[in-house]
């Protein structure tokens, strides 16, 4: 049960316990009788008291002896506690002999006159006083716990150096980051050092990078080093559907610090606040979002730097904030937080295996270098991954065979064992595979290949290629690109020449060798017809247009059609060279795809020693009549005799797939 809750259940069990000791305190329970009733008990002298008001009349009798004046139900209820006196009520008649009456009984009473103010303030009064306590009760409750009553509050969550935990002994990756970060730091820390000499305190910091790099790490870094109040919350928190309370929430969050100062305010996910205003428009051409980050931009133009107060946030989208949130006097620093490097994502794996056993034979350094573009949380759930598989199949310490599989989980998706191909459609997966690697692995601009597999993987990889950058790259070559597109096209131009036919599995290759294509003819130049002028994208979809569509092309119809030409002469002259690349190697391409048919998976020095040996393709060699695939001479010993011919196969699962059905496939 949550802690909350349980103070709830306590509440009431109190207040219950509350209303019962106020009753029994206030009198003891009432029966309510009928006035003949009343009169009969006061002749015979059962009635000890009586309090006379104007409408009603009330006291004590005697309940022993009572059965032989009332009836049976009446006494059950008036003398069914053991008690020898019991309080009653009956209603007032116009009675003259009543007072004859009770002096005869013997019965002392008083009489007590109405009191209408009394009256109306229990009736009343009281009531509404109650629902009034009770109201504000809840309204502070609510307050304190961020409700209807706190909108305009902040909802920064409030670090202090002992609970965050983190330090820059913790991030790693990020070394020039972290300097800039550093420097923040000394400058809470020591701030005397820098204006002596009339400097001043910068009063924000931008980290900008791709998700995952480990901008919040670094902030979190920052308040655990300087040991000062850190107000972190997320741009939406800012952000609510009453018109003003996000610009309270900001003045609310500077009144904390500043209190609290020297601090520290992070904002991540900034451009959910600070998107460039004008953008999307709401009505009159003014919403809540602006006036939120109008209150921001006066409020971080109001602090005192000297206070000790530094704004920290993160994005990554840097390109789409107001350029009034970056000019300086406000976010003095741009830090770049960008992808790690080779160095970087070897520090970085090394920091997050400092909690696993790992074997002897793990070398970091290689599965770092396996991993370009990868940022630090990739690499920190490639880690998890490895321990995870490991210890699921009962090892002692984690292997080189579990981040190579962790690695494959991160890049393509989970193994999918269970979607069986047919014996046809894996000769097709080979062949395709086949084909990406052997030109990757005969061109001299092309990232070696690692691993060629036929796993199927993710939602819709029936197999993949995996290439190895031997350096981290940040530009390219005409030939570099040229030598992507070639490989992207080796698994269809494979197909074709195999087996005379092509598949859909090739849609994605060409789509990214097309984009490629694209890019080379209209932004880098590298066309041989249009020259050296670079042609933006289409736009995208403004303001009351339908979301998701392209705009045309901001160039003339003429242009375009000549941009189309250019690219299907680039991806034509590509087809023409790996068709020459994969007819001379035939006979690698036939034993590849063998092999890929029997292993599944095939290592990257294979693939290189096959394009080394580069057997003899022997056209009159006979094809598996199942898959298509070359049998080798001398012709293997599986084979079914059927309509008095020998057919021959490359495996048992291809000679009963035939014996099961045979007019299915297509004899070559």
């Amino acid at each position: 049960m949550h802690p909350r809750h349980r103070f709830a259940l306590w509440y009431a069990v109190l207040a219950l316990f509350a209303f019962t000791a106020l009753q029994s305190l206030l009198g003891r329970h009432r029966e309510t009788i009928a006035y003949s009733e009343f009169r009969t008990l006061v002749r015979a002298g059962k009635v000890t008291s009586a309090l006379i008001e104007d409408r009603r009349i009330s006291g004590l009798l005697l309940t022993e002896g009572i059965d032989s004046i009332l009836p049976e139900e009446r006494v059950a209820a008036i003398a069914s506690e053991d008690e020898k006196e019991h309080a009653f009520v009956t209603s007032r008649m116009e009675d003259p002999e009543l007072v004859a009456l009770l002096d005869a009984g013997g019965v002392r009473y008083v009489r007590r006159a109405s009191n209408p103010w009394a009256s109306a303030l229990l009736g009343w009064i009281l009531p509404f006083g109650l629902i009034f306590g009770v109201w504000m009760l809840l309204s502070r409750r609510m307050s304190a716990h961020s409700g209807m009553m706190s909108v305009g509050r902040s909802k920064a969550k409030v670090y202090i150096e002992e609970r965050t935990g983190i330090t820059f002994d913790d991030v790693a990756g990020v070394d020039e980051a972290r300097a800039e970060l550093v420097e923040i730091v000394d400058f809470l820390k020591r701030p005397d050092r820098y204006v002596r000499l009339g400097g001043t305190i910068p009063r924000g910091a931008l980290l900008a990078g791709p998700p995952g790099t480990g901008k919040t790490l670094l902030a979190k870094a920052v308040a655990g080093e300087a040991g000062v109040p850190f107000f972190s919350l997320t741009g939406s928190d800012f952000v609510e559907m009453f018109v003003g309370v996000g610009a309270a929430r900001v003045r609310d969050l500077f009144r904390q610090a500043q209190e609290k100062a020297p601090s520290i305010i992070f904002i991540d996910e900034l451009d959910a606040l600070g998107k460039a205003r004008g953008t999307t428009p709401g009505i009159g051409g003014h919403d809540e979002r602006e006036q939120t980050l109008n209150q921001l931009l006066a409020e971080m133009d109001g602090f005192d730097s000297r206070a000790g107060l530094i704004v920290v946030a993160a994005t990554n989208r840097p390109e789409i904030l107001d350029p009034a949130l970056l000019r300086p006097g406000r976010f003095d620093r741009k830090i770049i937080v960008d992808r790690p490097d080779l160095l970087g994502r070897a520090a970085i794996l090394r920091l997050h295996a400092r909690g696993v056993k790992l074997a002897g034979a793990v070398d970091l350094d290689a599965v770092a270098a396996r991993t370009p573009g990868f940022v630090g949380a990739d690499l920190a759930n490639l880690v998890n991954e490895a321990a995870l598989l490991a210890a699921r199949a009962g090892k002692e310490a984690v292997e080189p065979a579990d981040l190579d599989e962790a690695v494959d989980r991160v890049v393509s998706g989970l193994e999918r064992r269970s979607r069986v191909l047919s014996p046809r459609e894996k000769g097709i997966v080979a062949y395709h595979e086949a084909g990406h690697a052997l030109v990757a692995a005969s061109r001299e601009r092309a990232d070696p290949v690692a691993k060629v597999s036929i796993i199927p993987r993710g939602i819709a990889a029936l197999g993949y290629t995996q290439q190895q950058p031997l350096e981290d790259r940040f530009l390219m070559t005409r030939e570099e690109i040229l030598a992507r597109i070639d490989v992207l096209l080796g698994g269809r131009v494979a197909e074709e020449i195999a087996l005379g036919d092509v598949s859909t599995g090739a849609a994605d290759d060409l789509r990214r060798a097309t984009e490629l294509a694209r890019h080379m003819v209209t932004e880098f130049g590298m066309g041989s017809a249009l020259g050296l002028v670079a042609y933006p994208r289409a736009s995208q979809a403004t303001f009351l247009e339908m979301p998701g569509v392209v705009g045309p092309p901001p160039y003339g119809a003429d242009t375009a059609g000549r941009v189309d030409e250019e690219v299907r002469h680039t991806l034509d002259e590509a087809q023409a060279r790996v068709t020459g690349s994969l007819r001379s190697l035939r006979g690698a391409l036939e034993d590849l795809a063998r092999r890929l048919m029997e292993q599944e998976v095939v290592d990257g020095e294979t693939v290189r020693g096959l394009v080394v040996a580069n057997p003899v393709h022997d056209e009159a060699a006979e094809r598996d009549p199942v898959c298509g695939m070359r049998l080798p001479a001398p012709t293997p010993p599986l084979s079914v005799r059927r309509g008095g011919r020998q057919y021959h196969f490359c495996s048992a699962e291809c000679r009963d797939a035939f014996d099961r059905d045979p007019d299915r496939f297509t004899i070559r």
